[in-house]
């Protein structure tokens, strides 16, 4: 399964700017290594923004999970960071769902 998922990295006062990239940089090793395993497909850095997008393919919602607890930044300071997860679809699945609906009369 495919998922779409948005890491928002926020930090508090107490936290200085090299604390944070320490604990970044332990998980971009973590994310590039996952992303050679073929788990991670693809990762983007939002320009501007501690924001992260990560696009994976796992086969179950609670590996995913399992993953999300075990992520380095999520253990060093997961109460600061934000997740949303989204599931995807092959967009070749949905427009061939679309097409054998085109003339198909409403139920």
């Amino acid at each position: 399964m495919l998922y779409k998922i948005d890491f928002t990295v926020e930090y508090d006062a107490t936290m200085a700017q090299q604390g944070l990239l320490g604990v970044w940089g332990e998980e971009a090793e973590a994310a590039l290594g996952a992303k050679s395993t073929g788990v991670v497909k693809d990762l983007w850095k939002v320009v501007g923004e501690r924001k992260v997008v990560a696009i994976v393919d796992v086969d179950t919602p609670d590996a995913l999970d399992q993953i999300l607890f075990d992520l380095p930044i999520m253990q060093k300071m997961g109460h600061h960071v934000q997740v949303e997860v989204k599931s995807l679809r092959r967009y070749e699945d949905f427009a061939e769902d679309v097409r054998s609906r085109i003339g198909r009369e409403a139920a």
